[in-house]
């Protein structure tokens, strides 16, 4: 007896899928597993310690005189018309500009010269010049008050601007003078060689080509300049005695006395000597943050 078997089809295999645990996982960083209140908690703190101290100032400068309030209502300006027009804060505003800007053109210019010399030249002393440039930021300013002076006296230049403008720069350019150099190093050297087969010169080829490129290291050099120069207290109290001369840093100490302290004038004129600062940071900071952020890694 003949018997027919049958067949089967098999079914057509289905589709393969990745199971589950095989597709890939975003990596967890270490603040994704963190509570959120570990990084809100500490970071209030710290806005609330740093928030405090200006809004106690603006207190001081904008409520009227023996005022106990905690809120500064009735608001008043006397205290900023007091020391714009009586303690002539207008006139050392107009210097620590002065100074301010002489100083950040000074440093930023010799600095980049120097910064180009040490960043694309070698010579015998490059080492030691380096080494000895990082050396003197340990110097205090305070020790070198006297030969200073003394060298001032001989030039005819104290009671002069240009005596704090000469050195606020000559501090600033160690520091100012390694960061360009950096800076330079970033900006592959292919560049100007290709100018200087086009036919531009050494200076031609570093003004159209290296020099837009070294824009917010610059900036960022340049900003810390003008905010030292601004700043700084020791160099004007000692090289400048005409009281028209003062910068705002002395004329705030001026404020005060030893029989009493006007707070609410010195409060103003500490919010006038900041404004300025603050505008400068706000408009920079995105060219800050570029410049230190390419000074920072090796090209």
């Amino acid at each position: 007896m003949i018997t027919k078997e049958a067949t089967e089809v098999a079914p057509a295999p289905a589709p393969v899928t990745p199971a589950a645990d095989q597709r890939p996982r975003r990596k967890h960083r270490a603040w994704d597993e963190a509570p959120r209140w570990q990084i809100y908690v500490p970071l209030s703190i710290y806005l609330l310690f740093t928030l405090i101290p200006f809004y106690w100032i603006l207190l001081f400068a904008l409520r009227p005189a023996g005022s106990t309030s905690l809120v500064p209502w009735p608001m008043t300006f006397e205290h900023f018309e007091k020391v714009w027009n009586e303690r002539d804060f207008g006139i050392y505003f107009q210097n620590s500009v002065l100074t301010g800007v002489a100083t950040l053109l000074l440093t930023t210019l010799v600095a980049l010269t120097g910064g180009y010399a040490l960043a694309r030249f070698d010579f015998k002393i490059k080492r030691g010049f380096m080494l000895a440039l990082l050396c003197t930021q340990f110097v205090p300013g305070a020790l070198l008050l006297v030969p200073l002076f003394q060298i001032f006296a001989e030039l005819k230049m104290i009671n002069s601007l240009g005596s704090v403008i000469i050195a606020e720069t000559v501090f600033q350019l160690p520091l100012s003078m390694i960061l360009i150099s950096g800076f330079i190093r970033n900006v592959p050297y292919s560049l100007e060689e290709a100018a200087w087969v086009d036919g531009c010169g050494r200076l031609t080829a570093f003004r159209i080509v290296v020099l837009p490129l070294l824009r917010p290291g610059l900036i960022a050099v340049g900003s810390f300049a003008f905010v030292h120069a601004w700043n700084h207290f020791l160099f004007a109290l000692m090289f400048l005695s005409d009281q028209t001369k003062q910068t705002i840093p002395v004329g705030l100490n001026t404020l005060m006395s030893a029989d009493s302290v006007d707070l609410g004038a010195l409060a103003a004129g500490g919010i006038i000597a900041a404004v300025p600062v603050v505008i400068v940071f706000a408009f920079i900071q995105k060219w800050l943050i570029t410049g230190f952020s390419a000074g920072a890694v090796k090209g």
